[in-house]
């Protein structure tokens, strides 16, 4: 259809060209044509078209012979030059169709372009801004972000969806940037007071009543114990860059005590447990446990909140994840349904217990503390900070025989000194803090303190019983579960299996304790042993120091099982140990000796130290067991 119309158009525009071709010969050049008298419409009407199939050039116009004048106007030798053609083929068709597809790509090629170049130019503006905002320049950094809000909204997210996601998080990112830079403008204006919102609802004003009514006694009494350590917290946050609120935090998290200790195993003034204080350069091993010294875990506190607060871009939020662990914050804000600008109110109903109500009792904090007569809290005698100076020391020595020396109770070096888990210096370079009017005494004495040798460690071999536990072998043997777990490779669980054979370390006599009761045999000696319920051949090898195979061959056994009662020789290569009549096992306490013990159960000093195989210049120690008769 659309070819006939275009066929049938050409043919007009030839007619009609034609013919005013011909008006205009005639008209300016009248000698060479026939005079043709005027045709009113009809005539015109009757006029046929021929066309003459070998011009090429032209059309040839034949007027008919009218019937009534028998006069004819031959015009057939004149040949009319042709219009140009206005035809259009198929194949032309197609390339024109085809251009307009290119023009339409490349419009949406240049449009997408477009696009990417106004995301690169909304990134720069914002880069720009955060500089501007670390130099102060505010305005200036206003400026940009407005800049680049202006240029994402100028793709079209329709035209080009994969842009949408890209848009969003640059909204995203302007809109936190542009209330952080209101927010600091605030700070500049205000002080850091400013920077923690107090937001006073309900769930602040909960907090509040039991702040102010059940809890008061805590709450002064933490209050009091704060003044020790707050000067040295606010001078940290101050040159940290962080809000001095802060510093009220311990509050919350121990009542500002020094050994407070959780259910969770968190320790100290900002209650850090193991692997986050690892994680943040807390040492903690047989000697120290750095979570408990107030300086060092500051520092380790400030530096875990600002990587919080970076994280999350808001205190309260921040704080949150503090309690609860930036893991279980992040997953809880990606179960919200919020578009962004999350923050700790959107987030409260979904996370722990305690974590919902850990920031409101800080903000309750907060808002007491600017409140203190309208609650009528009142502050009794603040422990005050100690005045120190700081020695490195490489010498075991005890606190108790610093003490001594220095003419100082214990319990002061251990305050000051809170990080030493047994009152012992570790024996690499350790940093001793001695009161500030005792420092020159300290440095006139410390040669002539005596350095502690620890006893020996013991091994003792214990199989695995059903029920066992390492906390309670630990217990039985006096030693730990991580030296236990140490010494048999135990680390990604405290299970043990029953049957297994453990090597226990220990520090006391509690190992040697049969041996030191027992009368030597010499190798070779056989020795009738009767077997007693528990018992089984590698037992009985291990306590006479022996083995299983040779137990068997001397009694010719068949198979490992044993009865109750049943009588077995038992020989040894080795020195083995039989136990004595009529001794018994005595725990050394404080201020004991061995001339006192032996006073005391009617034995002489000789005969004390034979038992348990000490000297005259053997060293004895606070549950310390010992072979009595």
């Amino acid at each position: 259809m659309f070819k006939t119309k275009l066929a049938l158009f050409s043919m007009i525009l030839w007619i009609t060209a034609g013919c005013q071709q011909a008006y205009n010969s005639n008209t300016l050049n009248p000698s060479n044509n026939t005079q043709t008298p005027p045709m009113d419409a009809q005539e015109h009407a009757n006029l046929p078209v021929q066309s003459n199939s070998n011009n090429e050039n032209g059309l040839v116009i034949t007027l008919k012979e009218d019937d009534s004048s028998k006069e004819t106007s031959n015009i057939s030798n004149s040949v009319l030059p042709a219009p140009a053609k206005t035809q259009l083929s198929v194949s032309d068709i197609e390339k024109e169709s085809n251009k307009q597809n290119q023009e339409s790509e490349k419009t949406d090629l240049e449009s997408e372009l477009s696009s990417q170049k106004k995301i690169d130019q909304a990134l720069e503006l914002c880069d720009y801004a955060q500089q501007m905002w670390e130099k102060g320049q505010l305005d200036e950094a206003l400026t940009n972000l407005d800049s680049a809000y202006s240029s994402i909204l100028e793709i079209d997210s329709e035209m080009h969806s994969e842009f949408s996601q890209q848009k969003e998080d640059i909204r995203y990112l302007i809109s936190k940037r542009i209330l952080e830079i209101y927010a600091s403008r605030q700070l500049v204006v205000n002080g850091l007071h400013n920077e923690i919102p107090i937001t006073l609802n309900k769930h602040v004003q909960k907090e509040i009543k039991r702040l102010t009514g059940p809890q008061r006694k805590f709450f002064t009494q933490s209050l009091e114990r704060s003044e020790r350590f707050r000067p040295f917290i606010l001078s940290e946050l101050k040159k940290a860059g962080l809000p001095k609120e802060l510093s009220w935090l311990p509050l919350i998290e121990s009542g500002f005590k020094i050994r407070a200790l959780s259910p969770a195993r968190a320790l100290g003034l900002w209650q850090f447990i193991p692997s986050t204080g690892y994680k943040f350069g807390l040492t903690r091993n047989y000697y120290i446990d750095e979570r408990l010294d107030p300086h060092k875990s500051t520092m380790a506190a400030i530096s875990y909140l600002k990587e919080l607060h970076n994280l999350f871009g808001d205190w309260t939020t921040a704080l949150a994840a503090y309690n609860c662990g930036e893991n279980r914050v992040l997953r809880t804000i990606r179960k919200q349904s919020i578009n962004y600008l999350d923050n700790f109110w959107d987030l409260y109903q979904n996370l722990p217990r305690e974590t919902a109500q850990y920031v409101p009792r800080f903000l309750a904090t907060l808002h007491i503390m600017n409140n203190l007569d309208k609650y009528n809290i009142k502050i009794g005698d603040p422990l005050l900070p100690i005045a120190f100076q700081t020695y490195e020391i490489k010498k075991q020595i005890r606190l108790k025989d610093i003490a001594k020396e220095i003419n100082v109770k214990e319990s002061l070096l251990k305050v000051l000194n809170p990080e030493l888990r047994y009152g012992l210096l570790p024996p690499e370079l350790y940093q001793l803090k001695i009161p500030e009017d005792k420092a020159q005494i300290f440095l006139s004495k410390i040669d002539k303190i005596k350095t502690f040798h620890a006893p020996p460690p013991m091994v003792v071999y214990h199989r695995v019983r059903r029920g066992d536990t390492l906390s309670g072998l630990a217990s039985k043997y006096r030693t730990s579960i991580r030296a236990i777990s140490r010494a048999n490779n135990i680390y990604k669980s405290h299970r043990i299996i029953a049957g297994k054979v453990l090597k226990i370390p220990s520090r006391n006599n509690a190992a040697n304790s049969q041996v030191a009761s027992s009368t030597p045999v010499k190798p070779g000696k056989k020795l009738a042993y009767k077997v007693k319920s528990g018992d089984n051949l590698w037992n009985i090898a291990r306590k006479f120091n022996t083995t299983t195979k040779r137990i068997m061959t001397t009694n010719k056994l068949s198979t490992t099982a044993l009865s109750i009662g049943q009588r077995l020789n038992i020989t040894s290569k080795k020195r083995f140990y039989i136990s004595k009549k009529g001794t018994s096992t005595y725990k050394v306490r404080s201020g004991d000796s061995p001339f006192l013990i032996a006073k005391k159960y009617n034995m002489s000093l000789n005969r004390l130290l034979a038992l348990n195989r000490l000297s005259k210049k053997s060293k004895i120690f606070p549950g310390q067991k010992l072979i009595v008769e």
